[in-house]
């Protein structure tokens, strides 16, 4: 079988070290991707896998680094499969290292099986369409950019806006409508500094959510080549909860950035011609690999649902990383710094925000009717609004109509009660359509063109709470 030869020996003829990479020759039957070990002069032992064959050479990526490694005194055994996590029931509630190691201190875990962290690729004929809604509790994502099962959304951030605070807050309050399916969490975390793991840690906790997840976390300080196998490994136990226990799996990526700086890295060891601004030019198609893990499987119950957050340089949105993870999903949550400099919360920008399968998953039978015409109306509105905010701003309110006045209102309203929200706030979809509506009335109803008559005479005088369930941690 391939692969035994090389794991039957040790091969100490180590051709060079470079960055996080190690040279071996000499090297008989290895395969790509197969899982190695290395053994330090000081008898420790690393993980690796194999990145390229050439030969009797082989090029391996070293997770922990090639730090202290010495080329003279160091073995590498070739160990005949590729790199794997063990999965059962028991990592719900669990906490692992980038590489699938128990971090939380607990037992560790038996495994029911093992699988290879690059899963496998779901047949197109077999892919079910995603058409059920997601509750976030979040209403600039539930009512205007809504995330269906077995969607991937990536959320667009910049350097010191909320991103973390809105992957908690989507972690915390997420489920499907139906409440007798039982919906899982996984979070994988990557590059993040010691203080923002606690934040996560403790905040998972006190909302008692972290029982229905599965948490990989890779600190700042540990090694960046083992951000490469991070996202895998999550999204493998995201298929085995997914598609063997028949769970609806949400799961949360961040930072992605990070991801893509260690790809980079690699990149650059190896002296590969490097594409867009210093990145690898098979970016696309390393992320897609982990982006088109998502969705659903026809026959089977279960789905995965992907939330990937990524920082963009300099707030760019033609930044490579953002540029290409756009063509590859489903849509984009953009975070404006204007906004947050305002003081809202979540700083979503819901009009270059997008979500191409909302329609897919609201309307009647899934949210509410009147949702797909209100959202259309909201957009619209808020639209005119900002520009006239831009109007006013060269040529004073004085400038503006009656209806470009009222339009602007809106817009400062919409901003200040529907996009703004508390931290710890769990809104239901109802309650985040009954808010449109309660904005949408401070316009002159003949300036309401996008909701059919029928529905408007259903809702326009109708009195409909909107007081938000507060969720007290």
């Amino acid at each position: 079988m391939k692969g035994l030869l090389s794991a039957a020996k040790e091969y100490k003829k180590i051709g060079r070290i470079t960055g996080p990479l190690l040279l071996v020759e000499g090297v008989e039957g290895a395969s790509y991707g197969e899982l190695v070990e290395i053994k330090s002069p000081e008898g420790t032992s690393r993980t690796g896998r194999v990145l390229e064959i050439k030969d009797d050479t082989a090029l391996v990526q070293v997770f922990e680094g090639t730090t202290g490694l010495d080329p003279y005194r160091t073995s590498v055994r070739f160990r005949g499969r590729g790199v794997e996590f063990g999965v059962s029931p028991d990592i719900l509630g669990r906490v692992f290292t980038g590489l699938g190691l128990v971090r939380d201190g607990g037992p560790e875990i038996i495994p029911e099986r093992m699988v290879n962290i690059n899963g496998y690729q779901i047949n197109p004929t077999r892919r079910a369409y995603p058409s059920e809604f997601i509750q976030t509790g979040i209403s600039a994502i539930d009512g205007l950019n809504s995330i269906v099962r077995g969607q991937k959304l990536p959320i667009f951030s910049g350097a010191g806006l909320p991103h973390n605070l809105l992957a908690t807050q989507i972690v915390k309050q997420a489920r499907i409508l139906a409440q007798e399916e039982k919906f899982g969490i996984v979070f994988a975390a990557m590059g993040i500094t010691y203080e923002e793991a606690e934040f996560f840690l403790s905040q998972f906790q006190e909302a008692g959510a972290l029982e229905r997840s599965v948490v990989f976390i890779n600190l700042a300080d540990e090694p960046a080549i083992e951000r490469i196998a991070t996202p895998r490994v999550a999204l493998s136990a995201a298929e085995y909860l997914a598609f063997d226990l028949e769970m609806h799996v949400m799961v949360v990526l961040t930072d992605m950035t990070n991801y893509a700086e260690a790809l980079r890295e690699i990149s650059a060891a190896r002296n590969e011609i490097p594409g867009r601004r210093g990145y690898p030019s098979y970016l696309y198609t390393d992320l897609s690999t982990i982006y088109e893990r998502a969705g659903r499987i026809k026959g089977r119950n279960g789905s995965i649902t992907q939330i990937p957050i990524l920082t963009m340089p300099e707030d760019d949105k033609t930044h490579p990383i953002p540029d290409l993870t756009g063509y590859i999903t489903e849509g984009q949550l953009i975070f404006s710094r204007n906004l947050h400099l305002k003081g809202i919360y979540p700083p979503i920008d819901v009009l270059t925000s997008l979500s191409r399968l909302r329609d897919k998953g609201i309307g009647h039978g899934s949210t509410r009717h009147d949702h797909p015409a209100l959202a259309s109306q909201l957009f619209a509105s808020y639209a005119r609004g900002k520009e006239a905010e831009e109007l006013a701003m060269v040529l004073g309110e004085a400038a503006l109509t009656e209806a470009d006045i009222a339009h602007l209102d809106f817009a400062r309203q919409f901003e200040e009660k529907f996009i703004n929200q508390g931290e710890q706030e769990n809104r239901t979809i109802t309650q985040t359509l009954n808010l449109a509506w309660q904005l949408l009335r401070a316009l002159p109803r003949n300036d309401i063109k996008r909701i059919p008559p029928e529905i408007m005479e259903e809702f326009w005088e109708k009195d409909l709470p909107v007081r938000p369930s507060v969720e007290q941690e």
